[in-house]
């Protein structure tokens, strides 16, 4: 994923470690699709055709995941989901809460989610009780937390 790496300082254990930012692209129009190049995740802020679709994955080959609102999820067609499914691409469902796009374009997930992540992983928590607590314990949609588990 085009993640960006970093060093974040650990107050427990007193150091630095690598840490991860994960950067979701949000496109608010379908006229931001065909200026898009190398994003790998892509939040939709509009009702997306499935013409939108076909182009975002033209313009963008290492497309892993498109994430969109729950309500426009039921306006996707049957082609264009066995279409995603095939390019091995996955839909997920959710918002991002609080963003503003005529700040920033990147909504971004920062490294104390993938540290908490971890942290259940080592807890011995499944997939399912990790997606459950970071979703009451973040904004994130259930989706989007299975993707990055």
């Amino acid at each position: 994923m085009d993640n960006i790496k970093c060093e974040c300082y650990n107050v427990k254990n007193n150091n630095f470690v690598e840490c991860v930012i994960l950067k979701i692209r949000i496109v608010s129009s379908k006229d931001e699709i065909e200026t898009l190049e190398k994003e790998e995740i892509v939040h939709f802020a509009f009702r997306p055709s499935n013409t939108n679709i076909f182009t975002l994955v033209k313009t963008c080959p290492k497309l892993k995941a498109l994430h969109i609102p729950n309500s426009y999820n039921k306006t996707i067609s049957k082609s264009t989901l066995m279409f995603l499914e095939m390019q091995g691409i996955k839909l997920l469902e959710g918002d991002v809460w609080g963003h503003r796009n005529d700040i920033n374009e990147y909504y971004e997930i920062k490294p104390k989610i993938f540290g908490r992540i971890e942290e259940l992983k080592k807890e011995g928590k499944s997939k399912e009780e990790i997606v459950s607590t970071l979703g009451l314990e973040t904004r994130l949609s259930n989706d989007l937390i299975k993707f990055l588990v």
